[in-house]
């Protein structure tokens, strides 16, 4: 039993109120007191409010408590004008539960802590009856801003899994929700002035103008959201102290746009022969004034549907470069006295500012957005690119929030061999539970100027990984969430890693209970004296495979072995699963000499030798049509357990053969037809025979852009 555990039974044994460490409730509560005896939840208990503004709560808590809301309840909520703004005060007796908080979001937030309290499955069906220790805990948020956003662009996610992961964010203290609505790859939100915008960009592939790039290649794909069902999300987040804030991105990443509106686009002709034909601009024109007018229209509907006091404009990785080559934004230069293109994003972001004032909303934006002149002085900055960046913003005095990708952005790796992208960094939970503003050099003064954190999860990859259950998005984001919560709730000078661990591996059963499909930390295997073992501290069971004989089980002891590169250890509970874990040679690859050739020409810096030397993609100079191929030749035939072949980008299948089929030559001459390309790529798994060649056909014509890339291949050898 951990120390923990042991002073809480100790606790419950004294007569006396005595403070202890606190239960596993995340994020940790400034104070919890335990005092002795129990309140026990029965069907005939109730919950009561002292406002109708709390009624929604009480309905809320009811349902995960099973039991009934009423007038004269013993689980008393109530709102306490001498608290402040999301603090509460929670206290639990043998005969009665209540809670205080300043506001409803305080109310709710002791709630959620009340929740904590409770056996796991108050989340997924209470049994009653169950008991709650009998304590009292005062406590409130360090930041007013604690969010997470989400992109449903990219990935298509349904109005019911928003509302599931709203649910998660709630549980864990979490107050904002960002949705990005809008990108090159789709318009998510439907507006009325302009119907197309859902109908038609809702959806990429089949006969849509937009390409379909991430997954589901032969299919038409995607969904929108009515203005009905936002609001729907937006009251279902808001019983749960979640304000949803949407995100319309401008003016670049507006290629879903232009596909369906090009005159939006620069007035230039653009060089199309390497895309055959496809236009993969993306920035609006700023000089054209029917783009305010079209413009004005969505934001007023948007501005109509949420009622956030801030509309997230963008503002993010605008290709300046259109506007350097159109002559009615050179003329607009001119004719302002601008020198740099960033001036003319200012501009355009200080016109769309001025749009929600008119509807008296605020506007928030990228850090990129601030760099060409002073914005309204009421704007939020959202610091993704780096602490250098976040410390700018709040030196200027805007209010920042800091979400840095190589901390918060939670598409990223968490290993090296695992799924998500890898151009911010590679980590885990431990890394962004690290964060203290001290520790990343913010001033006193700056510091004042942040309003909070928040992290995100860009769905580029998840589009490809059965997009139609949550279980890619909740790996890749819990218990990295965990960490987020905590951050944004307590101060850093009360944080401590290994304790906090502790508390997220009890946390688990919670996890558990929600169907939080979630990243365990992957076992630790050590080999010595010819005995291979592997450990876990956090609850989970641990499995083995024999990838030889392609034999698993439960691992229960050590394996007596002379070849521990032949096995691989993975752990699970509930819906949660670890990474996979084995000695080194496990994993080792094989890197033999190799050519790429293709029937298309390569690129003129990005050549084929930059693949062959492993490491790096190669280009082609132009996309790909029906016919065309890439083919790999080794130097020497190559015997291997495992060959990955394929084109597009490392962590997430674009710039690829969208269709398209593999052929073998184990002779380097003789090519045999072998099966599909998934996703760009094509793997050889235990070739019978030793393999000279490879070669990738394609079955369509263009993948959305001006190239294919091209990977060098992943030899696994023989064990």
């Amino acid at each position: 039993m951990k120390l923990r555990n042991i002073l809480f039974a100790l606790v419950a044994t004294m007569s006396t109120c005595v403070v202890v460490a606190n239960p596993a409730i995340i994020p940790t509560p400034k104070s919890y007191v335990a005092h002795e005896g129990e309140f026990r939840l029965t069907s005939s208990h109730s919950v009561t409010v002292s406002s109708s503004t709390l009624a929604p709560l009480a309905n809320y808590l009811a349902q995960h408590l099973n039991v009934e809301v009423s007038t004269k309840g013993d689980i008393v909520l109530r709102i306490d004008a001498t608290l402040k703004s999301e603090e509460y005060r929670l206290s639990v007796t043998t005969n009665r539960v209540e809670i205080l908080g300043g506001d409803y979001g305080g109310v709710f937030n002791g709630v959620a802590t009340l929740m904590q309290l409770l056996p796991a499955d108050v989340y997924d069906g209470l049994t009653l009856p169950a008991t709650i220790a009998c304590c009292k805990v005062e406590d409130a948020p360090c930041y007013a801003y604690r969010g997470f956003m989400l992109d449903v662009c990219r990935t298509w996610i349904t109005k019911e899994a928003i509302m599931e992961y709203i649910d998660l964010l709630a549980y864990h203290k979490l107050n904002k929700l960002r949705l990005h609505l809008t990108d090159d790859e789709a318009w998510r939100l439907e507006i009325k002035s302009h119907p197309e915008l859902a109908k038609v960009g809702g959806f990429r592939g089949g006969d849509s103008p937009i390409w379909p790039r991430y997954g589901k290649w032969t299919e038409k794909w995607g969904g929108y959201y009515t203005q009905a069902d936002m609001r729907e999300i937006i009251e279902y987040a808001k019983v749960r102290n979640i304000e949803v804030i949407p995100e319309i991105d401008l003016p670049g990443h507006s290629l879903a746009m232009a596909s369906m509106h090009p005159e939006i686009l620069c007035n230039y002709t653009p060089n199309l022969e390497s895309s055959f034909g496809y236009d993969t601009r993306s920035a609006f024109c700023v000089a054209k004034e029917s783009n305010y007018a079209l413009l004005h229209d969505i934001i007023r509907e948007v501005c109509q549907v949420f009622d956030t006091k801030y509309i997230h404009i963008g503002g993010d990785e605008v290709e300046t470069s259109q506007w350097k080559r159109c002559p009615d934004c050179q003329a607009l230069m001119t004719k302002l006295g601008y020198t740099d293109p960033k001036q003319l994003q200012a501009y355009f972001m200080r016109r769309i500012s001025d749009m929600l004032a008119e509807y008296g909303k605020k506007p928030a934006v990228w850090n990129e957005a601030i760099d060409g002149g002073k914005l309204p002085a009421n704007t939020l900055v959202f610091g993704w690119m780096g602490v250098k960046e976040c410390k700018l913003s709040a030196a200027k005095g805007y209010k920042t929030i800091v979400m840095p990708g190589q901390y918060f952005y939670f598409d990223m790796k968490q290993s090296k061999r695992e799924p998500g992208h890898d151009w911010a960094a590679i980590f885990d939970w431990s890394k962004t539970y690290g964060v203290t503003l001290t520790s990343l050099g913010f001033t006193a003064e700056e510091q004042k100027n942040v309003a909070g954190f928040e992290a995100s999860f860009f769905s580029e990859a998840y589009a490809s990984r059965t997009p139609e259950r949550a279980d890619y998005l909740h790996y890749q984001t819990f218990p990295r969430m965990l960490s987020l919560s905590e951050i944004s709730w307590v101060s850093s000078d009360s944080r401590n890693e290994k304790l906090f661990y502790e508390k997220m591996t009890e946390h688990y059963a919670r996890l558990d209970a929600m169907g939080v499909a979630y990243r365990l930390m992957p076992p630790k295997v050590t080999f010595e004296n010819g005995m291979l073992s592997a450990k876990c501290d956090d609850g989970s069971t641990i499995y083995v495979q024999n990838v030889v004989t392609n034999v698993g089980e439960v691992y229960t002891k050590p394996i007596a072995t002379t070849k521990p590169e032949r096995y691989v250890f993975v752990s699970r509970r509930g819906n949660a699963t670890s990474p996979e874990a084995a000695v080194d040679g496990y994993f080792r690859t094989l890197k033999p000499q190799f050519t790429i050739t293709s029937s298309m020409p390569e690129h003129a810096t990005m050549t084929f030798v930059k693949a062959q030397g492993y490491g790096r993609l190669a280009r082609t100079a132009r996309t790909c049509d029906a016919g065309d191929w890439v083919q790999f030749t080794f130097a020497q035939a190559v015997d291997c357990r495992r060959m990955q072949i394929a084109t597009g980008n490392f962590q997430l299948p674009r710039f690829i053969f969208e269709q398209g089929y593999a052929e073998i030559s184990y002779d380097g001459t003789t090519f045999v037809r072998v099966g599909e390309l998934q996703n760009g790529m094509y793997i050889i798994d235990n070739s019978p025979r030793p393999i000279k060649a490879v070669r990738l056909v394609c079955t369509s014509r263009g993948n959305g852009a001006k190239y294919v890339s091209i990977q060098p291949p992943t030899i696994l050898p023989r064990l």
